[in-house]
């Protein structure tokens, strides 16, 4: 008992995690406490636990009208077991890296209660038991050192409120200085660390007493309002609206900040425009400065460049193509063909079915009749993969074409291929241009020869890059180039409903419907009303009905899209149902409040170059390996380790978002559409949306959220400087 007769202090071990809010790390557990029959139900911010860990609470109990009584934690730490049975669970539960439970069962049978002693003090003993050799050894050691420093890193963190999940990422970065890091500068972890942002670091900030409007907080605050805006699709953003933004977020006068921002301009961390223009001088976090400058000044070398082709005759070239394809071109096809031909730089625009595949196949039989050389790219492994299919030349995605290596020379992002060891093209076509955001055009520029073609692919209408930039609209609408707009479907596409709708909603017309008893064959639209009945209905489908139906895999074939990513029929929840639906494997690992299940459908969620796997990456969990901490995923056949600790960059992906659906194609689209989803209800994430479905588009929900979006093409505008850019540097286009 306590000073406060009301505050509590137990311990016992943790038995089940029963609930888990990521957002706010609000846990719900299952106790075994010594003294009690019945499990002890804790709630509190407990993270980080597993079953098995024993745990000293401090707190108080509590009689829920709903769930009867519980303990409410206020702090809590890590105690290691005493008991053999304890010990054998506690070092089984994955706890320490190289130990699972079959090896925590041989431990314990050697060395009884002294496991733990022998582990600490002397671990060559280990090799006394079966399957441990010097290898495993010293893995073990390693990793129980690690946690000793990692439970320091936790206490001092759990004094200033902070999750103790983050201790792990802390000490990987920062290792024995961890602690003094997080005292010297807390801004620091928003910066270095992934998954810790400005407001966890901010809280552990005003625990150590850092004033609101200290510079050094000010500073990073700004830099993380930045950052959230470029998370927007914003490039930059205007100086006022900025100081306004950054004023509300920190909490402090707007007076307050001029002084930060040229600090920081000062320190070439942000590149404020024009300071004649204040209060809308562009202010920019320093590396899309530098992109979209740098994207105007490498498009205007490129095209002032004389073109190194031999005098050819193009109409016989073009005529060979198509007789070698056995086509016949189209007027604005056949344009598009000599275009590339004539042009330095060259932008094809169109919806699906209006041959831009046919044009790519053309041009690619022109330049190999000439006897030059060829590259095809596109921003994703899907898009480049379907490239591949559709014209029979090996594409590559960006990075891999600018041979991205982790350890690759500074200033350049890693990318071997730049401005000083070019690539080797005559021509280079990049499809879904729509997708390629700033940074990433910029560093494919540099790189790209300034005598070469560039013929740049994509479909205008869709939504814009999930990354900063709206780069093929600003290339599109400066007028600089020329651009060829494809807008007549093909009559073997018009028997596709999913193209004629396309086409309709993006003429701002409602998709045709199919009546009672009538069918349109790959395109339906189910009217419901409830978020309740429409999630019934999405499980319903993707479970039974397009499976007995249709024959189609519910996990291959199947996607389900959708505009949000909260609420009943968001990604979040559409992904906990359809798992528990889908995939009832029993080996599983639950980390961080997610569930993992082997066999499940997985997204990355952020570039990581080091294990070649990009942001929208799907993928399939292989192996759940306890004992080593590891999780592999199958990308393509290709596997992929992560650390548990690692496991903040995969997410479910049964359900994704729209945006993270760019670039790829699926046998069968599932998307709920209500005006719960009102704000995202915007007719080129519709448009985008049923573009993705190759066989078959269901729409599920209301007509008249389907008309909201329909009726809405005012997408939100991006702060971009491009389109002006470039007009500057190639006046007179």
């Amino acid at each position: 008992m306590l000073k406060d007769e009301n505050i509590l202090e137990v311990q016992g071990q943790i038995e089940k995690i029963t609930y888990f809010n990521e957002e706010n790390n609000y846990t719900v557990a299952k106790m075994r406490v010594q003294g009690r029959g019945a499990l002890v139900t804790i709630v509190g911010t407990v993270f980080s636990v597993t079953p098995g860990e024993i745990l000293k609470l401090k707190g108080r109990f509590s009689n829920h009208p709903r769930y009867g009584e519980q303990f409410m934690v206020m702090s809590y730490e890590s105690v290691l077991p005493a008991t053999v049975k304890g010990i054998e669970r506690y070092l089984g539960s994955g706890m320490i890296k190289g130990i699972g439970p079959v090896m925590a069962k041989r431990l314990v049978s050697a060395f009884g209660a002294e496991t733990l002693s022998v582990i600490d003090r002397e671990p060559d003993r280990l090799g006394e038991v079966a399957g441990i050799g010097e290898k495993r050894i010293d893995m073990i050691r390693k990793a129980w050192e690690d946690q000793k420093e990692i439970r320091d890193v936790m206490i001092f963190l759990q004094g200033h409120g902070i999750s103790p999940a983050y201790a792990v990422k802390i000490y990987r970065q920062y290792g024995r200085d961890s602690v003094q890091v997080v005292r010297d500068n807390p801004y620091r972890l928003a910066m270095d660390v992934f998954g810790i942002g400005f407001v966890t670091a901010d809280r552990i900030a005003e625990k150590l007493g850092i004033p609101k409007d200290s510079p050094a907080r000010i500073e990073a605050g700004i830099l993380y309002v930045l950052q959230g805006l470029a998370d927007d699709g914003h490039v930059y953003y205007p100086y006022g609206e900025l100081a306004r933004k950054c004023s509300g977020i920190l909490e402090i006068e707007e007076k307050d900040i001029p002084a930060s921002l040229s600090n920081l301009a000062a320190q070439n961390k942000i590149v404020i425009g024009n300071h004649h223009a204040l209060p809308d001088a562009p202010v920019y976090l320093s590396a899309f400065y530098v992109s979209e400058t740098g994207i105007a000044g490498r498009m205007k070398e490129i095209i002032s460049c004389p073109r190194q082709l031999k005098l050819v005759d193009v109409e016989e070239i073009a005529a060979g193509a198509q007789a070698d394809l056995g086509i016949t071109l189209s007027g604005r096809q056949s344009e598009a063909v000599k275009a590339s031909v004539n042009s330095k730089v060259l932008v094809i625009t169109g919806g699906p079915g209006t041959g831009k595949t046919t044009i790519i196949n053309a041009i690619i039989r022109v330049y190999s009749k000439m006897r030059l050389k060829v590259l095809l790219t596109a921003p994703t492994g899907r898009a480049a993969k379907r490239i591949t299919e559709t014209t029979g030349r090996e594409a590559k995605t960006i990075h891999r074409l600018l041979e991205y290596s982790p350890g690759g020379p500074s200033g350049d992002g890693g990318f071997k291929r730049n401005e000083t060891n070019l690539l080797e093209a005559d021509l280079v076509v990049v499809d879904e241009v729509s997708m390629v955001d700033t940074l990433l055009m910029h560093h494919f520029l540099k790189a790209l020869p300034v005598g070469a073609t560039l013929v740049l692919v994509g479909d205008i209408d869709q939504l814009p890059s999930v990354g900063p930039g709206n780069v093929l609209k600003d290339i599109i609408d400066s007028g600089c180039f020329q651009v060829i707009r494809l807008n007549e479907i093909f009559r073997q596409s018009r028997q596709s409903m999913i193209i004629v709708n396309a086409h309709r909603i993006n003429n701002g017309d409602m998709p045709l419907m199919a009546h009672s008893g009538e069918s349109l064959k790959d395109f339906y639209f189910f009217a419901v009303e409830e978020p309740e009945k429409v999630l019934e209905k999405v499980i319903s489908l993707c479970r039974e009905g397009l499976v007995s139906r249709f024959g189609y895999n519910p996990l291959d074939d199947i996607q389900v899209l959708a505009p949000m990513h909260r609420g009943t029929v968001g990604v979040a929840n559409l992904n906990v149902e359809l798992q528990k639906a889908l995939n009832p494997s029993k080996e599983e690992l639950s980390r961080g409040g997610k569930l993992f299940r082997v066999g499940d459908k997985v997204m990355q969620i952020r570039n990581n170059y080091d294990k070649d796997v990009y942001n929208g990456d799907i993928g399939r969990v292989a192996v759940i390996d306890r004992e080593m901490q590891d999780l592999r995923v199958s990308y393509d056949g290709r596997l992929v380790s992560y650390d548990f600790s690692e496991l903040d960059e995969v997410v479910l992906a049964y359900a994704i978002s729209v945006h993270k659906s760019q670039g790829s194609e699926y046998p069968v689209v599932v998307m709920p559409v209500l005006t719960q989803h009102y704000m995202l209800l915007q007719r080129n994430l519709l448009y985008t949306g049923v573009t993705r479905g190759k066989k078959l588009v269901i729409l599920i929900g209301t007509k008249k959220a389907l008309a909201i979006a329909v009726r809405n093409n005012k997408p939100q505008e991006r702060y971009t400087l491009l389109r002006e850019r470039l007009r500057d540097e190639i006046p007179g286009k």
